[in-house]
Parts: structure tokens; sequence; C-alpha cells
């Protein structure tokens, strides 16, 4: 009794089209490994509003040196996103101030109302090396696009200000009169309800207060945000996902994290933390050290730089990525025991999510989706063989692929919130 698995309904494209390109792209939510801080990402309980200053800011959430030392971004090591704001309220206090107030939970969950269709949005995605910036109208196309490179620390800062300033300058006036709001998805550790960065060990910046130094110059209303929480709403709500009530995202890239939406709702910590899931311990006997001080989590094994080195240990032959790992299976039978070592690690770190919340799909973003079928289908598989009293969700491929944090900004902006 109770041994029949129920049957998965049914989906077209259910383990991801067969006929998908194995097109690796760098996702923009998933920068490099030294990008991952190894805290919490965020200060509000169930699924927060961004931070904007128009308004006068929330009460503030313990200082980070007082959070739980847990990692907050898909690749190993790395940082995420980040939004700003508009009118000119009062600046939040000091981040050494801040550390005696306590949070409030009315204030930091708060949002703000969606714009009209006729209204410009925009957007800024800071990776590890790149800023990607666009303004898009209601429809998703783009008027004007840009990128520049990451400058480490805070002057990364002011490179986004200024992408910022020249993607409205493009614009004709009447155009630039239409954008009422940006949303910038930063990296690393990033306290929305306090509007400070706290930590991004790639870029190199610690308790940056973001304030007002968008809004000052823009003069638009500006949100910020976790790029990895984004990504996922994105795909979860407006992409793969739309339509389903309970969906999991799985960004992977060189680590790998995501988001959970149940009924409906994005899921996160009292800290604003979305999935970890490279740091569940599926390893623990025999595993390689994690950067976050366990031992034989997931992305040991199924991250992108752990399968290349993966394939180097087992052949001794070294390879540029993840990427050449995948395209090697059909003809080198080691290329393809490494990647169904990677799968199998990822099913068993997915198992138990899979068990607790009943995920209708299973949506894969970031770098490494660019295997297609040659990932989805082996991880359907997988998890199939490990289910037996729940059903199987079918795995697909985002649709927003690297674009998803660029996408996700655009979305944060003119919704208000990850809602």
């Amino acid at each position: 009794m109770g041994s029949r698995k129920p049957e998965t309904p049914s989906r077209s494209g259910a383990t991801g089209p067969g006929s998908h390109a194995m097109v690796f792209t760098h996702s923009a939510a998933t920068p490099d490994a030294a990008d991952q801080p190894h805290t919490p990402s965020h200060p509000d309980a169930t699924g927060p509003g961004p931070h904007t200053t128009e308004s006068t800011h929330p009460a503030a959430t313990p200082d980070a040196a007082d959070q739980p030392h847990t990692p907050s971004h898909p690749d190993a090591t790395g940082p995420g996103p980040r939004t700003a704001g508009f009118a000119h309220s009062a600046a939040a206090p000091e981040v050494a101030e801040q550390s005696a107030i306590t949070l409030d939970p009315a204030a930091a969950t708060r949002s703000v109302a969606p714009l009209p269709d006729d209204a410009l949005v925009l957007g800024l995605d800071v990776g590890g090396t790149t800023i990607k910036g666009e303004i898009t109208d209601a429809g998703g196309r783009a008027l004007a696009v840009s990128a520049a490179a990451t400058p480490h620390g805070v002057a990364a800062f002011d490179a986004m200000v200024e992408l910022g300033e020249r993607l409205l300058t493009e614009l004709p006036e009447s155009d630039r009169r239409r954008v009422a709001r940006a949303a910038v998805v930063l990296p690393g550790i990033v306290d929305t309800a306090r509007s400070i960065a706290v930590f991004s060990s790639n870029v190199g910046w610690r308790d940056v207060h973001v304030g007002d130094r968008f809004t000052g110059r823009w003069r638009i209303p500006t949100l910020i945000e976790h790029d990895v929480a984004v990504a996922g709403w994105a795909e979860g709500r407006y992409g793969a996902g739309r339509g389903h009530e309970n969906v999991c995202v799985v960004i992977l890239g060189t680590g790998i994290s995501g988001t959970l939406s149940v009924g409906g709702r994005l899921v996160r910590s009292n800290y604003g933390q979305v999935g970890e899931y490279g740091h569940v311990p599926v390893r623990r006997d025999d595993g390689l050290p994690c950067p976050c001080g366990n031992i034989g989590c997931v992305e040991t094994v199924a991250g992108g730089a752990a399968i290349a080195r993966a394939y180097t240990r087992r052949t001794g032959r070294e390879i540029d990525g993840a990427a050449d790992v995948f395209a090697l299976m059909a003809t080198d039978p080691d290329a393809a025991a490494v990647v169904q070592d990677a799968v199998d690690a990822l099913a068993d770190g997915l198992v138990g999510i899979v068990h607790a919340a009943c995920p209708e799909l299973i949506v894969l973003g970031g770098g490494l989706a660019g295997a297609g079928a040659a990932l989805t289908e082996p991880l359907h598989r997988a998890l199939d063989d490990r289910l037996r009293l729940v059903p199987t969700p079918h795995v697909v491929l985002g649709e927003f692929g690297a674009r998803a944090g660029l996408a996700g900004a655009a979305l944060l902006a003119r919704h208000g919130a990850l809602a």
C-alpha cells in the first residue's frame, strides 16, 4: 500500500526539448566561483518586496556579522544583483547604527504599485565581470541596450550609475520622460530592507549603503534585489514556469542555487535567502571539501567547474569547461561517466525538495542549461529512479537563458515586487 508512485500529469516537452541545441552561455545569474559569499543574502521574511528609497527606510535587520554564514548564490563563492530608489527621503542610518534596530516584517515586505503599460523601465544586472543594462517597454522590447566591465570594489557602483545614465541619454526626450522606475540586481549578500550591498567577494565590496546614489542621478525610483531571487522568480512566474503553481528553478553555473514557488508564492527565508541547492551534502563520506565548509555538497560534483575538474582527474587531460565535457559525451565514455555522476548528485540534492514541496516543474537555468536534453533527460530519469511516493516533476529548460537576471530586473521594475 502506498508503493505505487502517482503518475505525473502529461506536459509537452516533459524533460526538455530533445532538439534543443547545446549552446552554453554564461548566465548573468551565475557569477564566477569567487563571487559567492557564504552568508544569508536577504533580511526579509517570506518573499520581501525590494527596497526603494521612495519612502522611509524599514527597520533594519541585524548586521551581517550576526547572521549565520551560509552561501547565498549559485556560484561556489559568489554574489548577486541589487536595486535602488528615487524620491529624496532621509538616508538610511549608517551600517553601525542599524545593528541595534529590529526588523519590522510589514515594512520589509512592502512593495510598490505596478506601472501602467505605457511606462518604460530601466534594468541592470550586475555580474562579476560585466554589468548589463536595458530600457524596455511593457512588451519587453529593448529601446536602449548597453554593457560595461564591472570594476572592483565600490567603484562598481559608479559604473552602474554611469551605465544607467548612458542608457537614459540614448532615448529621445519623449521616451526619457516615460522611464518610470529602475531595478538593479546585485550579486552576493543584499540587504534590501536597509538598501545595503552587504558583501561581494568577487566584486570586492562590503557594507555599501546604496541609498539614493541611483535615484539622485537617474531621477527615477530604483529597486535593488538579489540576482538569483530575481532570475528564479522571473523564470518561475513569467518564463518556463508560468501557469504552474509549484515550480523549482535551479540555476546551474560554477555553483548551484535557485528558487522554489509553492502555491504561486516565492518561498524565502527570514533572511530573504532562496534555495541553496548546491550546498546540500550528498557525498559526506567520500566527497570533496566545499568552499562553504562542508563536505560533498552538490556543487562539488555537479557545478560547472567541478565537472571540468572531475574529467581532468579521471583522464589526466585538461579541458576548458563543463561545456566541453557535455560535447564529448557521445564519443567519450569518461565524459559520459562524469556527467552521469553530476546528474546523480544533482538528483540526490533535489529529491528531498521534491518530496517536501511536490513541484510540478523543475526549470533549469544558468550556463549549464545550455546542454539541453543532454541534461534534462538524464536528470528526469534519475529523479524518477529515486521517487516512490510523489510524482516525478517534469524537467524543462528555462526560457530566458542567460538573460534571466536582466529580464527579471525589468519585470521587477515594472511590477514593483517579487510577487
